[in-house]
């Protein structure tokens, strides 16, 4: 009854518009699928992403060679495996790809499959999928992340910060982390409208209106916080994603304008925004081997969350690199960053186990799929990140963490934010 019978896969869309791989896994009277996301603002050090580059009828971006892997070596790998046996499962396809950075079968084609035997075996112990992970009791909801002005990569307008976010750190429910952030959108939408401002969206779902200055972003958000009625940097934070990788050259960096300046002097204007805006946490901001600089910034801000993204790539050997080096206190965790659920379980375990706080992320391209909202409280991790309250392969994310909190009903609490 718990043997797999076969693997299928399907070429599906995501949220960008490109192909991505859907992988279903079976047992006898039971199928569980999983859609694997794909980045834009992507580290050195992911994982393989298969891709048919010379498939010109998906301008090269179809991913029919991944979908082959899965319904023939994959499928036949596993068939007869416990689905159950998760580690087992993942090691096999590990080691059938036999690459640091899966580049043989993909992480496309492997993570899909990670991520379908984790759900279907949940549905066949009838457990919900959160209940399946590292929490055996006391589960707790992640605060939210959530992006809510879009720029560098994931916008077209002049903006050098990838990501302006907020986090309600008043909220003592997921309901009403979600009304606080509905408050702050909503009015944010009003001001940026009143300003004569476009009201379209990133690839996130955040606003991307057409201004070039980091300032003028932070002060629209400030704005929006303060008539929503909080007060920022304590009922509501402000949070960002530099992407510094973006902003590099020669060991100079352009994150607070468009010329090129020292660590050092990025370092003072890092100060000046935490200080004049109360910025509680920032992600990535400098490159992924710039190891010096980041250490420099920790020692420098202890009060504000650092958070390796690019710098880590949810790679067990670069965190404990980036812990002796005192680069972060925080990582992001992206699932197709490693390829399987397995390795991402070993990186959260190691990060909580040396104090890291442990940030569960979506994709600039991603899907309905809402897996990484039930990893969230299925491995204690305080923070999610899934971009804004627009986008439904957004809002579906919020939406399954609104449902997990009805379901564990009065025993739902909030996950420790300080």
């Amino acid at each position: 009854m718990n043997k797999i019978l076969k693997v299928k896969a399907r070429q599906v869309f995501d949220s960008r518009g490109n192909p991505t791989v859907e992988a279903e896994v079976f047992t006898k009277n039971n199928s569980a699928s999983a859609i694997c996301p794909s980045g834009a603002s992507t580290g050195t050090y992911e994982a393989f992403e298969k891709r048919d580059r010379n498939n010109k009828r998906y301008l090269g971006k179809s991913v029919l060679k991944a979908i082959n892997v899965i319904n023939t070596k994959i499928s036949n790998k596993l068939k007869g495996h416990n689905v159950h046996d998760q580690v087992r499962i993942d090691t096999i396809m590990i080691n059938l790809d036999g690459t640091r950075q899966k580049i043989n079968l993909g992480a496309n084609a492997i993570l899909a499959v990670s991520m379908a035997v984790k759900k279907l075996s949940a549905k066949v112990k009838r457990i919900p999928l959160y209940k399946s992970f590292l929490v055996k009791k006391n589960y707790q909801l992640p605060y939210p992340l959530m992006n809510i002005i879009n720029g560098g990569a994931h916008a077209n307008n002049g903006l050098r910060i990838q990501e302006f976010m907020i986090r309600p750190d008043k909220a003592r429910s997921f309901s009403e982390a979600m009304r606080i952030c509905f408050l702050v959108i909503k009015n944010l939408n009003k001001i940026i409208k009143n300003k004569g401002l476009s009201t379209s969206v990133g690839d996130e779902g955040g606003f991307a209106p057409m201004i070039n200055n980091n300032n003028q972003a932070l002060n629209l958000i400030v704005s929006a916080i303060k008539k929503s009625g909080f007060i920022n940097g304590k009922d509501v934070s402000i949070c960002l994603d530099v992407a510094a990788n973006e902003l590099y050259k020669k060991n100079k960096y352009s994150i607070h304008s468009k010329n090129y300046i020292s660590v050092e002097k990025s370092i003072n204007e890092y100060k000046k925004m935490i200080a004049k805006y109360k910025i509680k946490s920032i992600e990535d901001p400098f490159a992924e081997n710039d190891w010096i600089a980041w250490n420099k910034l920790v020692k420098l801000t202890n009060q504000v969350q650092i958070v390796g993204d690019d710098l880590y790539v949810t790679n067990l050997e670069r965190l404990k690199k980036g812990f002796l080096n005192l680069s972060s206190n925080a990582i992001l965790i992206k699932l197709n960053q490693i390829g399987t659920v397995s390795e991402t379980i070993d990186v959260i375990k190691f990060a909580q186990i040396i104090g890291f706080k442990t940030i569960i992320s979506h994709r600039s391209g991603d899907s309905e799929d809402t897996f990484i909202a039930d990893l969230a409280v299925g491995t204690n991790s305080n923070q999610i990140k899934t971009g804004s309250l627009a986008r439904s392969e957004r809002v579906a994310k919020y939406n399954q963490l609104i449902r997990i909190e009805e379901d564990l009903g009065k025993k739902a609490r909030m996950n420790k934010i300080h």
